[in-house]
């Protein structure tokens, strides 16, 4: 696995991977807030097609908007990403499609959870967004399109977009890739 946009501050591998996201990194188009930011990080691998993507995450989220998850990259304008959002001094679970404009949407994560687990598997047009606060039973929180049969960067995505940077530990990051590339 290799880095889009390697960050200043990391160690580890697909096993255990710790992160500080560069201040004010971030992924977002236009919508509501009028700019465009391609800067966060991804550490992963391109899929061609078809794939299934997992990891366990945990953060010391303190600033607004620092987040940590997954993603899938077709290209800077069309883009899932998926995993959680410190927002309002709570955690959010939250998914951002991206096909030319952002497209953002939360529900509160669980009270109390110190990890949770995020999956995101593509078949064809359609990707599911699924999350666990124990690593077994997954629940559903959002399906999207992501244009098919092309290839995508897909990993573990972070970013502080208002902040300087905060720990963040990726585990067991898996990305399996259903058509070679």
């Amino acid at each position: 696995m290799e880095w889009w946009n390697e960050p200043r501050e990391w160690t580890g591998d697909a096993k255990r991977l710790d992160v500080v996201p560069d201040a004010r990194s971030d992924f977002w188009r236009t919508t509501h807030y009028g700019f465009v930011r391609d800067t966060g990080h991804v550490f992963g691998r391109t899929v061609a097609g078809d794939a299934d993507l997992s990891v366990r995450l945990r953060g010391d989220y303190r600033d607004l908007y620092d987040q940590g998850g997954l993603m899938l990259r077709v290209d800077a304008e069309n883009w899932i990403k998926f995993g959680v959002e410190y927002v309002d001094r709570r955690l959010l679970l939250s998914a951002v499609v991206t096909r030319e404009f952002s497209d953002w949407s939360t529900t509160p994560a669980p009270d109390g959870v110190e990890e949770l687990w995020f999956r995101m598997s593509r078949r064809g047009d359609t990707v599911e967004m699924s999350w666990s606060p124990d690593g077994s039973a997954f629940e559903t929180l959002r399906l999207a399109y992501l244009p098919p049969g092309v290839p995508a960067f897909a990993g573990a995505m972070c970013a502080a977009p208002d902040g300087d940077g905060f720990p963040v530990t990726f585990e067991d990051l898996r990305v399996d890739d259903w058509t070679a590339v």
